[in-house]
This record gives structure tokens, sequence and C-alpha cells, in this order.
């Protein structure tokens, strides 16, 4: 192979310039939690792994840790091993002390009629406690157990959660949006004999029957082979059944019913080893067996703990809005378990950011003066899309806004940073996944200038490094893009893929280990599957995963870079780049864009985008078609299915759309594409 096509295969060029930084503002430099300077020294790989005690120093133990970190079945980590403790006991009874009326959990109900929960922490012991006495007790659950949550985003999930955590339980929330099907091989996978759900649960207005999709959950496990034999049903509105779907005498029961008979329970919290299992995450939009991602107790409450702390820069005082979904990993990580660990208040929102109207969530900032806001690129554009001017209607101050999930175009953050954050909030734009447990690239905001459109460095004690196909390191300041891994590992990482040891190291390991042999983790480097460019101070700019790559003659084009380029024409709201097969240049991007209000779809505006990624990113990047769309297929997660656009592009059958938010809009684009 010519040495010049080597090059091609092992990484390609980025075409986005470097934009400039931000620096945070005294104020928030003088409360932060974090300003240090030698906290990086202090996390050195010299220094590795013992510089993690100061992780697990944040966590109450029943029983301290002899060993930081054990290799001997690498890479399947274990940390802080012979160290025992409990994650319930460490986000509750720990605080009562000092913190029992303070709020914990403030619920917010999509319907703005109804008042606002606010749930302080005695309540919330209260509550965690009775509901582990229904599972212990009525349920004859123990410490190992598998229990499937299919729950909405209600105060009963976290406290579900906590309840699981206190007897040991190992909880495998599905995310509710997610067909009864999707949850169902969850349930067959995880090997659940117990499924904890609701009756119904508000989105966008409408009470959804959300009993049917469990019942569906039930028959699919059972086709499986897996037969669940209880099922708790929380209702919405306690002691009224809100489903049209007939209770199954025998194996469903009322939650809230149970809970009566256990009024005031006690249960005291079971002292776990720390590499014993917390939680089983799913990742979504896996292919044949679900990946259930396997998380530990103490390496990973540790690190949820200790970013909350320094990276969201969290103090109890705080209150603490993450606008993501519990049925994901950043829900888990940074609404319930890190949060609650810290004694924060953290707000838990029912519905949709902009129901009824784009006012919504800036009306419950306001109310509830919420200060620290957490939320994605997705849901950032679009309330840019439906209401770039609303949030100055509302009185609201935030000192800190996090992005996290995917890449954030610097367009996007610069609307984010000027509008929503008025200029004053830090905006910390974090990278990570369901697999790493918590944030891996990311600035401490207090010490580190913000650049947007990148991630920042590694965070203390953990050492990215990009690689090309070969093996070989990619300089920073190259401005070449390549495999985005982590050297070292880390106590949020996750242990491994639930019952699949093989596919877990093939999948993050397997590329890039020195020596399959070994039990020294220098030989194991972590590889994300994203494709990444470091600059030459070590910031980390996110290209999109890997598979996410057009290559058009030969030149290898990031879908986000053009994506971002199209961004940069002010009329456009959101973007979605899809591959498509072209006889001369093997492959070309085509565009979808939607608009924002009050702007019109024309041949003129297409054209002007279409120029757009041109300037942006040179010829080679002009997309085939642009086509400019009423609005973008989207899961009930708000992300766009770029698969369905490619196979409208493609002339290929989209698939079932059915558990799609909008399944209407994607016949109305494959007219529009293919007349």
């Amino acid at each position: 192979m010519a040495e010049s096509e080597q090059g091609l295969n092992s990484h390609y060029a980025v075409h986005w310039q470097e934009e400039g930084v931000y620096y945070p503002r005294p104020e928030f430099i003088g409360q932060a939690n974090c300003t240090d300077p030698d906290i990086f020294e202090r996390f050195s790989l010299d220094n590795f792994p013992e510089c993690f005690k100061e992780f697990g120093d944040l966590l109450d133990w029943d029983q301290y840790w002899h060993t930081t970190l054990d290799t001997s079945e690498a890479p399947v980590w274990k940390w802080f091993v012979g160290g025992r403790l409990n994650a319930s006991y460490n986000c509750v009874d720990r605080h009562l002390a000092k913190y029992k009326n303070k709020t914990a959990i403030h619920f917010v109900p999509e319907l703005e009629e109804e008042p606002i929960v606010h749930m302080t922490y005695q309540e919330l012991y209260r509550r965690v406690n009775e509901t582990a006495a229904v599972l212990q007790d009525f349920c004859g659950l123990k410490a190992g157990d598998r229990v499937t949550l299919y729950l909405p985003m209600t105060p009963e999930l976290p406290i579900t959660m906590l309840a699981c955590a206190r007897l040991g339980i190992i909880h495998c929330q599905v995310f509710a949006g997610f067909s009864g099907k999707a949850c169902g091989d969850r349930i067959w996978d995880s090997e659940s004999e117990v499924l904890i759900t609701m009756d119904a649960y508000y989105r966008s207005g409408k009470l959804l029957n959300h009993k049917a999709n469990s019942d569906e959950a039930v028959a699919a496990a059972e086709k499986q082979g897996q037969k669940v034999k209880k099922v708790l049903v929380w209702r919405r509105y306690p002691g009224t059944y809100s489903s049209s779907t007939d209770m199954v005498e025998g194996r469903d029961f009322f939650a809230d019913e149970l809970m009566q008979k256990y009024k005031n329970a006690e249960v005291p919290p079971v002292s776990m080893p720390a590499e014993g299992i917390l939680f089983l995450m799913y990742t979504s939009g896996s292919t044949g067996r679900p990946k259930g991602c396997q998380h530990s107790i103490g390496g990973y409450l540790s690190y949820v703990t200790w970013m909350s702390k320094y990276v969201q820069d969290i103090h109890p005082e705080d209150v603490y809005w993450c606008m993501a979904d519990i049925g994901w990993i950043t829900g888990h990580s940074f609404i319930v378990y890190g949060p609650l660990a810290l004694a924060a208040s953290t707000v838990i929102y029912e519905g949709v950011p902009t129901y009824p109207d784009p006012g919504r969530c800036w009306r419950i900032a306001e109310e509830l003066d919420v200060n620290i806001f957490h939320t994605s690129p997705t849901a950032i554009r679009a309330l840019r899309k439906v209401g770039g001017d609303e949030p100055a209607k509302y009185n609201y101050h935030f000192k800190h806004m996090t992005t996290v999930g995917e890449p954030i175009e610097p367009e996007v953050w610069r609307w984010y940073y000027e509008v929503v954050g008025r200029g004053k909030a830090v905006v910390v734009d974090t990278w990570w996944q369901t697999e790493t447990g918590g944030f891996l690239c990311s600035t401490i905001p207090a010490l580190q200038p913000m650049k947007p459109g990148s991630a920042g460095p590694g965070l203390p004690g953990i050492h990215p490094i990009v690689y090309d196909d070969d093996g070989n390191e990619i300089p920073p300041g190259a401005g070449k893009a390549g495999n985005l891994c982590v050297q070292n590992p880390w106590p949020g990482a996750f242990q491994t893929i639930w019952k699949d040891k093989e596919r877990y190291i093939k999948s993050y390991y397997g590329k890039y280990c020195k020596n399959p042999q070994s039990t020294d983790w220098r030989d194991w480097p972590y590889m994300a599957g994203d494709a990444a460019v470091m600059a030459e101070d070590g910031y980390v700019r996110i290209l999109g995963r890997i598979d996410d790559v057009i290559n058009v003659s030969g030149h290898r084009l990031g879908t986000k870079e053009i994506e971002s380029a199209a961004l940069s024409a002010v009329e456009v709201a959101e973007a979605a780049v899809v591959a498509v097969p072209d006889e001369i240049k093997g492959t070309v991007p085509d565009l979808y864009v939607s608009l924002k209000p009050g702007y019109e779809a024309t041949t003129e505006l297409a054209k002007k985008v279409s120029d757009a990624v041109s300037d942006v990113l040179g010829k080679i990047a002009k997309p085939g078609h642009v086509y400019i769309v009423p609005d973008m297929p989207k899961t009930r997660s708000g992300k766009i299915m770029r698969r369905i656009l490619a196979s409208i592009s493609s002339y290929n059958d989209v698939g079932d759309v059915t558990t799609l938010a909008n399944p209407e809009i994607v016949e109305e684009i494959r007219h529009m594409v293919q007349g």
C-alpha cells in the first residue's frame, strides 16, 4: 500500500478552525470547589492509581479498602478492593444529621397547574426505607438479584433505585420512552423476575398509558424464556389508576398500596463490597443482544461524586437541574447518585422542555432559583430553534451550565453562553459515555478557559491519547484526527458487559492491547470509538463516532464538522448529515436542515447553506443535496435518527418508525426527497 493511501486510512484531516477562548468570571472562581492548579500534578500518571484515594475519601465507608486498583483480571478493573459501603446510605442517611429538612428532590410535574413537590432528605429517607421493605419482604429480593425498572421522570424512580441500592439489589432502569419490546429484551438479558413500572405519565400534555407498554415488556421477556413473577405499579396519582389496561391478578400490585403496610419501616443498609454491582445500564442503539454495562458500587459512586463536586461545582446550598432523563447514564450519574451523595437539591422534571411553550424551562429555573443547569446539545439546539429569544424574558441566575452527550457546534455553544448564560455562567462541555460512568474530558471550570466546540483536556487522573489505526500516537497540534483512547483505567469505568466479558475486551480494549496476557494497566488502553483531534493545548474536540465518517474521493470528513458548518448559516436550527453512495466520488454527504421560526424554505436558502459548508470546510465537503425539512425524525429523547435519513437518501427501507416521537414526518421527508 502506498504511504499516502495508508495515511488516509489511519487518520483524516480536520478542517475546523480552532476557536478563541472564554475565561471564567472572578465571581465564579471565588466560590468554586476546585481552584488548586496543582491538582493535575497530583493526578499525574506517576501518582496512578493511588491518586484516586481522593475520590474514595468523599464517601463514607463501613470498611476501608486495602487495594486501590486490582489489575489481576485485566482489563476487568477492580477498584477499592477490600472496602465495603452502601450507596443508599451515602446518598441519604449520612445527610440526615445536618440536612434532614433540606430539599433533596424538587419534582416538577409537566402540567403547570400541578404544584411542584419539594421532598426533603428526611422524607426521601422514609420513602426509600418503605420501598426497600416492600422489595425485601413482599418480593423476597436480596443482594445480587436483578430488578428491571421501567419508570418515567417522577420521584418514584430515584426512590426505587436507592431502595434497590440499600439492599444490594442490582437495578436496571429502562428509559420509559423505549418500546415494551426493548424493555422486554432487557428483562430477559438481566434475568429479572420483578418489574417496577408506573401506570401513566405526562408527555407533551398527554397522559400516556405506560402500563400497556409494561405488559408488552413482560410478554416479550416471557417469549424469550424469562418469566416475570411480580409487577409493581406505581400510580401517577396515588389511589387512582390512570391506565385503561387491566391489572393482572396475582402478578400486578399497586406499589403505593403496598407501601401503606410498611409505613415508617426501617431497613438497615446492606454493607456491600466496593467491587459489587450497583446497576446495569444498557446502551441504546445496539444491534443483536442488548449490551448491559455493569457498574460497580465503590468505584462508580466515588467517581460521580467527585465529578459532581469539582466539575459541576455543586455545593449543598445549590439548586441543580440536570435536564436529562434518569433512563440514561447522565441521569443516573448526575441527577441521582452524584448530586445526592453531595446533599444537593436536584430537580426532576417530568415532561418536555418546550411544553406548553418554549419558555417552560426558564420559568422552572426562575421559580426554583436554579443556579446550575445541565443539558445536551440536542436540547440546546431545540430551545434555540423554537425560542431563541425566550431566556431574556425570565429572571434566573445560572453560575454554571453543562453540555453533555454529543459534540456541540461552536455556533450553538455561543448562543448557550451568551443568551442562556448571559455571558456570566461558565460552560462545561463534557465528553464521556455510558461505559465511562462519568466525565473524562472537560475543563475544570475555575481553572481552565472554555473553548467553543472543544470538550477540554483530560480531567485530573484521566490521560487521553489519540491513535491512528496502526497504533501510532497522533501528537497534539498535528491537525489530524484519529481514535480517541484513554491510557489508564479510572474508578467510574464499567467493569464488563453483563454476561459477555469477551465482547467487552474485544470492543473496548482489543484494538490497541499491547499484550493480551498482561496484567499491567499500561498494556490496555481504553478505546472509546470516537474520532477526535487534540489541539496543541491538549483540548480535545470530538468529531463523532468513528463510524460517522464520510470518505469523499479519498478525503475522510467528520459528519459533525459538516453539520457545524451548516449551522453557521443564521437561518439553520438543526442539521444532520448522512452518507450517500456516489458513482464518481464513492460517497457524498446529503445534508438535511430544519429552520428557526420565521424563515421559509427556498432554493436560494438551500444554496446559501451549501455554500456555507464549502466556505467553512472547502469544496470537497459540498453536500450532494441540501434538503430543508419541517422537522427531523427524532427519538423520544430528542436525538435525530440519521439512520432513517440515510435510508431515505439511499432509497432504502426506513424500517420501523413507530417508536419515534414524530413518525409522521418520515413520509413527508421521503416524499420530498424521492418524489
